[in-house]
């Protein structure tokens, strides 16, 4: 059976400048893991009994970074399932779309994670290594965009 995970893809929105695009006013929340490879990876983790996915995708936020629920809105309309092996086996994850209410909200890092970056679109693609990753945040970046 696959391992099963949930998280969040958090972004915030910066003051943009006059002159620029929305776009460009768009960062992204990675979180470095402090053991194995420490990758950089949204607040993601695996399901518990009686959790549904949404709620494990909001605990894991709150257990990772320190962000209630209440500190994010959920984006409609955005869901993204990845399926990639981990040590041999299969893995699912299951990641939604979430903004951050006041941009300046503190991060609150558990010991799972060393580091964590707001990265604009470009620099979040060369820190997620993997390329799943990497096309999730673009997807993300269009739909957003695509929103305005």
């Amino acid at each position: 059976m696959a391992v099963r995970a949930c998280g969040l893809i958090i972004y915030r929105r910066l003051q943009p400048a006059p002159s620029s695009k929305v776009a460009d006013g768009i960062e992204y929340l990675l979180l470095q893991t402090s053991y194995g490879t420490h990758h950089w990876t949204p607040p993601k983790g695996h399901v518990d009994p009686g959790e549904d996915d949404l709620q494990t995708a909001f605990r894991e936020t709150q257990e990772e970074a320190g962000l209630q629920a209440s500190q994010l809105t959920l984006i409609e309309g955005y869901k993204k399932e990845l399926h990639y092996p981990v040590h041999g086996k299969p893995k699912t994850v299951i990641y939604w779309l979430a903004e951050m209410k006041d941009c300046n909200t503190e991060i609150k890092l558990s010991d799972e994670h060393q580091a964590f970056q707001w990265l604009k679109l470009e620099d979040a693609c060369k820190f997620a290594e993997y390329e799943d990753m990497q096309a999730t945040l673009k997807e993300v970046h269009q739909f957003l965009c695509s929103k305005e």
